[in-house]
């Protein structure tokens, strides 16, 4: 039987996001908090894409109105799916932010990620006077902003943000998965499953892989199994 203790962490770890965070800028003064997170950072192929959401008042001051709006790697694709048209419904705004492969090689994921965020942000069909962000700055940007640590566990908006960026993303990659459908992108959105390496080793990076990426180092033609 479980300990008291037990009990207690299992709760924290299953509590859903709140608006603590959201709470403490509008008691500063700040009334246009925009939440922001990525998704793909850790991808194989595909862009990585980061969210930009505004809650409105209501759902601040209501959390329960977006019920289910989670950390977006704690659903499943349904789940995702009816907390986008939640977040939807219940923003002031939403900006999304697309990196491609080929940027992200260039440059790194990390600022990739950064451009991401921004370009999310100036997306944003109004200016949002404070930021919470999963885990990353943005110093480019001259706004009050606090990188919170599992953010999309966290705060709600940053939840919003991270659910927005997800199902961006996977739409984006069945897309991907039409174009190019023998790496099986459809199935696991470019993260690097076994299926995923053998379709490499079998035919060779596509235009949409990340070069940059230990795994794809060395993969230049169909046969390199050996190299993955």
């Amino acid at each position: 039987m479980a300990s008291g203790t037990g009990r207690r962490w299992i709760t924290l770890l299953a509590m859903p996001p709140t608006t603590e965070h959201e709470r403490a800028l509008q008691a500063q003064g700040y009334t246009r908090i925009a939440g922001l997170d990525e998704a793909g950072r850790g991808c194989w192929a595909g862009p990585v894409v980061a969210a930009a959401v505004v809650l409105r008042d209501a759902a601040l001051l209501q959390p329960e109105l977006l019920a289910g709006v989670d950390d977006s790697k704690q659903l499943t694709a349904a789940m995702r799916v009816r907390g986008y048209e939640q977040v939807r419904a219940a923003a002031l705004g939403v900006g999304v932010g697309i990196v491609p492969a080929y940027v992200i090689d260039a440059f790194g994921i990390v600022p990739a990620t950064r451009l991401a965020m921004l370009t999310a942000l100036l997306h944003l069909p109004l200016l949002p006077d404070a930021l919470l962000i999963d885990a990353v700055r943005l110093p480019e940007v001259a706004l009050p902003q606090e990188a919170l640590v599992r953010g999309d566990s966290r705060s709600l908006v940053i939840a919003a943000a991270s659910i927005v960026a997800k199902v961006t993303r996977d739409r984006l990659m069945d897309t991907a998965d039409r174009a190019y459908p023998v790496y099986g992108f459809a199935a696991h959105k470019g993260y690097g499953t076994d299926a995923h390496r053998r379709a490499l080793a079998r035919y060779g990076p596509c235009p949409l892989h990340r070069r940059s990426f230990a795994p794809l180092l060395h993969v230049v033609e169909p046969g390199t199994e050996a190299a993955l």
